[in-house]
């Protein structure tokens, strides 16, 4: 299961997500807000995405991790709006019988989520505001029709 959403994210709503007698190894990765980037201070973030693609993208990234892997059951959650230090961005919880398969699937998931699904980063410091890695979202622009 997949979801893009601008509310907060429950660690313990990921958990219950994934929950399966036949796992013996269940994985949960959280990407945060942090107080830094790149040697300066950094006050909050704000994420973006292209939610139609990003809930396609996010479902083949899905897919694919459980074709590569035997995972039991897989839920990954994407936040989008202004978020504060501390609150979770991402969410993957990824259950698998054994922790080995359950960890590789996490890393690879979130791995791959960060080079294929439209979400951008915005990070603002005391000073200002930066998209990360030079990276803005695609706005479609108005042509004027032809005369």
């Amino acid at each position: 299961m997949v979801e893009l959403t601008s509310k907060k994210i429950s660690t313990d709503a990921v958990l219950e997500q994934v929950e399966a007698h036949s796992t013996g190894g269940v994985v949960l990765f959280l990407g945060r807000v942090r107080d830094h980037a790149e040697g300066r201070p950094v006050n909050k973030m704000a994420y973006e995405a292209y939610a139609e693609m990003a809930k396609v993208k996010l479902a083949e990234l899905e897919a694919e991790t459980c074709q590569k892997w035997p995972v039991k059951k897989i839920y990954i959650v994407h936040r989008t709006g202004l978020l504060e230090l501390g609150e979770v961005s991402v969410a993957i919880a990824v259950a698998c019988a054994h922790r080995k398969d359950a960890f590789a699937a996490c890393r690879y998931a979130i791995d791959r989520l960060k080079e294929t699904v439209p979400v951008w980063k915005k990070e603002y410091f005391s000073d200002g505001e930066a998209w990360v890695k030079g990276v803005v979202p695609e706005v479609k622009k108005a042509t004027p029709s032809s005369q």
